[in-house]
């Protein structure tokens, strides 16, 4: 998953614009881009919109979290309409991706679908908690999660804090610390990481060095706010014909059997090996 585009579901016009995004997944938002009044109206569009929505696009739901007492809502209204997944806003520690698999196990059956069907997306950065308690995610099995995503901007607000950036646009020390545990658990858990958005959607060359960085620390994908931020982090974590190139010589230098290789003037062992392997699978060669 590259690209996903969140679209707040309670707007005709951006859920009519997201289905030609180009996005891996769309992010159907009934949380934070929906006011608490229009909630039960943005489930009512959704459910209707997704009737006879055929885009190429993966449908995930930002649901609510736990404690705003609207997720059950969420979860009755939508898990009907087969979204591949879920995303958990607001997470305070594993239990609370435990009980909502719970919650998706009810629900499915009530639906009539198979058990176990819809992933969940989790955001483990947005309480302090979440990030204090980070490696004991680490420590538990989730059979329905798929990634792991962070974000700035609810934390700091938990937190009463200014603003998460710099004014060169970096991280301050507390969120790159939780940008880069997530990042971590990922990888430990074997889901997908996902980087948190861009916040200048009209800054495609921002857009773009952010997304690059972002796939150089190990990240999977990202996340977009706009449509026109889609083709341009698509594009950054999407392996170069140059990379491709020098992966496929990177594997015929090891075809001689050797355990370490000389390339360009540079000694190779076999973690170099894994990483081609690994970059030739996500460009699909």
């Amino acid at each position: 998953m590259k690209s996903i585009l969140f679209v707040p579901a309670d707007n005709e016009r951006k859920l009519a614009k997201a289905v030609s995004c180009g996005a891996d997944a769309l992010a159907f938002d009934l949380e934070d881009s929906v006011l608490p009044e229009r909630k039960p109206l943005a489930r009512q569009l959704l459910v209707e919109y997704l009737k006879t929505y055929s885009g190429a696009s993966e449908v995930w739901i930002r649901v609510n979290d736990l404690a705003s007492g609207e997720l059950l809502r969420d979860l009755a209204a939508v898990v009907a309409s087969k979204p591949v997944g879920i995303v958990l806003p607001k997470v305070f520690g594993p239990e609370d991706i435990t009980t909502v698999s719970h919650y998706l196990d009810m629900a499915e059956t009530q639906a009539g679908l198979p058990l176990g069907g819809i992933a969940i997306l989790a955001v483990i950065t947005e309480t302090p908690a979440a990030v204090l308690r980070m490696g004991e995610f680490t420590r538990h099995s989730f059979p329905r999660l798929k990634a792991l995503m962070w974000g700035g901007e609810d934390l700091s607000s938990a937190m009463g804090a200014g603003d998460p950036r710099q004014a060169d646009g970096r991280w301050r020390p507390v969120y790159e610390h939780a940008r880069i545990q997530c990042l971590l658990a990922a990888h430990a858990l074997g889901v997908e990481a996902l980087d948190t958005v861009y916040v200048d959607f009209r800054n495609s060359d921002g857009c773009r060095a952010n997304s690059e960085g972002a796939r150089y620390d190990g990240f999977t994908g990202k996340c977009a706010i706009h449509p026109d931020q889609v083709p341009v982090i698509n594009a950054a974590f999407s392996p170069s014909e140059e990379e491709i190139a020098f992966a496929h010589r990177v594997i015929a230098a090891f075809e001689t059997g050797a355990g370490a290789v000389q390339l360009d003037g540079k000694m190779l062992d076999v973690p170099h090996l894994k990483a081609a392997r690994r970059l030739l699978a996500a460009a699909g060669v």
